[in-house]
């Protein structure tokens, strides 16, 4: 599932906060990380830069992830490559990962400088909309200094609306949390968007939220039986379902939030993947994104 991992590069420190991401992965995972640098036709003639600065960063990274690697990781089996292509950013980087079978695409969602001086904060907008990979997008402004020493991900939120395509993260989330020792928080919202008018009324939110209260702690109970460290946290209320997302994330000082990017359920019958927009629109923590099938 993360076998192959591709960061997308634009020359920019922004860009490159990605890389402790990928570093922590390739170390403890044992994943092969390529990355990956994409310009423009008309600069062509800095092809020379563009791969010294790409050689620069494979060091980095290869040095980064040797500080992770376990007793049956060698360090020297760590593969870290690299690719530079001509084109269009977002097209080259969805085509490559393509062709690749690359299972997580990592990058910033802000950077504009380097070599190329492409805008990454739009090419990573334009990449989570139309590729069907993985996605973690990790937000260049105001991330963690400390993401590399104390690790990218300790603490995980996961919102959960009920439908099974919400639920298309939890494989993802397993296989990191039981190589990572990653804390796993399932949240469920049920959020009334109707008035309540009478008692049959009540009765129903009151059973539908008993029943959401069950889902959860029942797909808890099974990350539970395969060794994860996972809770439920159950809300239920008025408030905006993204806000609550974006709230409990900086309350809990969760490291990423993980959602699927579909899903319709619920007594709102509230759309999953508007969620997610105003989530990574209003957000500041590094997301996880998996696309619905």
């Amino acid at each position: 599932m993360y076998e192959k991992i591709l960061v997308p590069l634009d020359g920019s420190e922004l860009a490159e906060v990605s890389l402790c991401y990928a570093e922590e992965l390739a170390g403890r995972l044992g994943s092969e990380v390529t990355l990956i640098n994409v310009y423009e036709p008309a600069q062509a003639p800095y092809h020379r830069m563009h791969e010294f600065y790409m050689q620069k960063m494979v060091e980095t990274t290869k040095c980064g992830a040797g500080r992770w690697c376990t007793a049956e990781l060698d360090k020297e089996k760590i593969k870290i490559g690299t690719v530079i292509l001509v084109g269009q950013p977002a097209e080259q980087i969805m085509d490559y990962a393509d062709k690749e079978d690359i299972g997580l695409i990592v990058m910033a969602t802000q950077g504009r400088s380097g070599i190329g001086r492409w805008a990454l904060g739009s090419v990573a907008d334009k990449v989570v909309r139309a590729t069907n990979r993985p996605v973690a997008l990790i937000r260049a402004k105001g991330a963690r200094s400390d993401v590399r020493e104390k690790g990218i991900l300790n603490r995980v939120l996961v919102p959960l609306d009920g439908s099974k395509g919400s639920e298309a993260i939890i494989p993802y989330i397993e296989e990191l949390a039981s190589k990572l020792k990653t804390e796993v928080i399932l949240l469920r919202i049920v959020a009334a968007d109707f008035t309540i008018v009478g008692d049959w009324q009540m009765k129903e939110l009151e059973s539908f939220r008993a029943s959401a209260k069950d889902y959860i702690e029942s797909v808890v109970a099974k990350l539970k039986q395969k060794g994860i460290n996972a809770k439920a946290e159950f809300i239920g209320g008025t408030e905006n379902t993204a806000e609550v997302i974006i709230r409990r994330a900086d309350e809990l000082n969760v490291d990423a939030v993980a959602m699927s990017t579909h899903g319709r359920s619920g007594v709102g019958r509230w759309a999953f993947g508007s969620i997610t927009e105003r989530v990574l629109q209003a957000g500041t923590t590094p997301l996880l994104l998996v696309r619905t099938r």
